[in-house]
């Protein structure tokens, strides 16, 4: 695992990622994983273990693509109001330990923060409703914004593009491998893996990367005065 060194003086923008890195992917995991696959047994008369590899199969073919994250296109799908059902179970919906007080730190840092996801607008709006993430952020973009998922090259020169950023001047956290190589290929000078995406889960540290399982390490730097 690389070890921290992050000089604050070096970066003028902050890019974070949402699921996983600011918002416990628990609900996520829990979702797509367990509750939507139960769902999908009931509805069509399945097994439960038989809807559930049938889903994974379907996620995973379209893995990469934007249809991947695309809510709507998983209503379709499934037959089930994908939407509707990430509002019923919103109150699973929360940020991971410290990622406030983060949040908080780069503003009195004065730094550029935007949220750069992958999620479909309709997942945001959900979780910003029950977070207020926007509140800390300047701007979040989704995948849908700028055509491609993150883990996509064509990705981050689309979206430096919409935003302005400095490559080398910049600093982007996310908790997928796929996605830190493509900011990397592109230029990204400082990348941060997040390696405790679920609060559920054993943290996955990364080799390739500087890789934290908490926020602790990054509290670091004097507010601008």
């Amino acid at each position: 695992m690389t070890p921290l060194s992050v000089n604050w003086n070096d970066i003028d923008d902050v890019l974070l990622d949402m699921d996983g890195t600011l918002l416990d992917r628990h609900f996520d995991n829990f979702f797509f994983e367990a509750e939507l696959p139960r769902r999908y047994a009931a509805l069509h008369g399945l097994p439960f273990a038989e809807a559930r590899d049938r889903l994974m199969a379907m996620y995973r073919s379209v893995e990469g693509e934007l249809a991947w994250t695309d809510l709507h296109y998983w209503t379709d799908q499934v037959g089930i109001d994908v939407v509707a059902m990430h509002k019923e179970l919103d109150y699973m919906i929360g940020f991971l330990a410290g990622a406030e007080e983060f949040l908080h730190h780069l503003r009195q840092l004065g730094k550029r923060v935007t949220i750069v996801t992958n999620a479909h607008e309709s997942g945001v709006a959900i979780k910003v409703a029950k977070t207020g993430l926007d509140q800390h952020v300047e701007r979040i973009v989704n995948a849908f914004e700028v055509g491609y998922l993150k883990m996509r090259p064509e990705y981050w020169s689309r979206c430096q593009r919409l935003l302005g950023f400095d490559p080398t001047r910049a600093l982007y956290m996310d908790d997928d491998e796929g996605c830190l190589s493509a900011a990397q290929q592109f230029g990204v000078a400082h990348l941060i893996h997040s390696a405790k995406s679920s609060s559920q889960l054993p943290p996955t540290p990364l080799a390739q990367f500087i890789s934290v399982t908490s926020f602790s390490p990054l509290l670091n730097g004097r507010p601008v005065i």
